[in-house]
């Protein structure tokens, strides 16, 4: 049987309750970061998915509620319960949790800044939720029509994403190896919009169509990145051809798309050396890096 430690309980409630008035629905977890009430169909001989249709306790983040009467009654069902976790997905804020690990070799705050740097995004300021292990959680609020899945490591080694079905652990949670917590300046914001860039990497790839590439193919993405680099302002020139150099080399058309870029960025203001030192760096970046899934 569980340990109970009631203050760590209390105090967990608390939180909970207190992100419920922020809108955020929440469910009682356990030391491990698991849901801390079992399922009510784990001795079903022939269980079926139920999302508590049934009307008992147990289906995990399908039980996450912002009603204050609720959530103590998940809590009191819970008394072992020293966390909380935050639905992701939901209304109001159809939270998206961007969560960058430790665990791995790779550093995932220097991946997420690639990404942006490629992908042309910046991350507003948001909440951002410290954990025990180092890592750190960013709060991000998505669109109400779209579902973002969840996701370990496919953006990038040591991010992944909590979308729909997903949840956060909430801060002032107590685990297993500490205390969650609000990094300083960040507690009382919202979750900022995520960056339309960085919600197209986070949503499922189209279904695979039948491609034929021809020469035409490439010849017209390249006339696209080049009327991209054309459209550029003083300011953000030198993005907007290190973009599009990436996407051109990251297609196989970086080389004989060389001339035509200089060509443009020259046309923009940029003087040429600087524009043919921005494609180098775009081409050595391109080729030390893993392809994007």
């Amino acid at each position: 049987m569980a340990t109970i430690d009631r203050r760590a309980t209390t105090l967990a409630l608390a939180h909970a309750l207190s992100a419920a008035e922020r809108g955020l629905a929440v469910i009682p977890l356990s030391r491990t970061k698991l849901p801390a009430l079992r399922s009510p169909h784990r001795d079903d001989p022939d269980p079926r998915p139920c999302h508590g249709e049934c009307g008992r306790l147990g289906h995990g983040v399908y039980d996450a509620s912002t009603e204050p009467r609720r959530i103590r009654e998940l809590f009191a069902a819970a008394p072992w319960a020293t966390g909380y976790g935050i639905a992701c997905g939901l209304h109001p804020h159809h939270l998206i949790g961007v969560d960058l690990d430790t665990k791995s070799a790779t550093d995932s705050s220097a991946a997420l800044r690639e990404l942006a740097l490629r992908h042309l995004f910046t991350i507003p300021d948001t909440v951002v939720v410290l954990t025990p292990s180092g890592g750190r959680h960013l709060w991000l609020s998505g669109p109400p029509d779209v579902v973002v899945p969840n996701s370990a490591s496919r953006l990038a080694p040591g991010i992944d994403i909590r979308g729909a079905g997903g949840y956060l652990v909430g801060p002032g949670s107590r685990t297993e190896h500490g205390v969650y917590g609000t990094a300083p300046g960040t507690s009382r914001l919202a979750p900022a919009p995520c960056p339309p860039e960085l919600l197209r990497l986070l949503l499922p790839p189209p279904p695979a169509r039948a491609h034929h590439p021809t020469v035409s193919a490439s010849e017209r993405q390249g006339q696209g990145l080049v009327q991209f680099v054309l459209a550029a302002h003083e300011g953000q020139r030198n993005t907007r051809l290190f973009w599009a150099a990436c996407r051109a080399y990251e297609n196989g058309i970086g080389p004989q798309l060389t001339t035509p870029l200089v060509q443009a960025a020259v046309r923009t203001g940029l003087p040429e050396r600087e524009a043919r030192s921005t494609i180098a760096s775009a081409a050595r970046m391109t080729a030390s890096s893993p392809p994007h899934q």
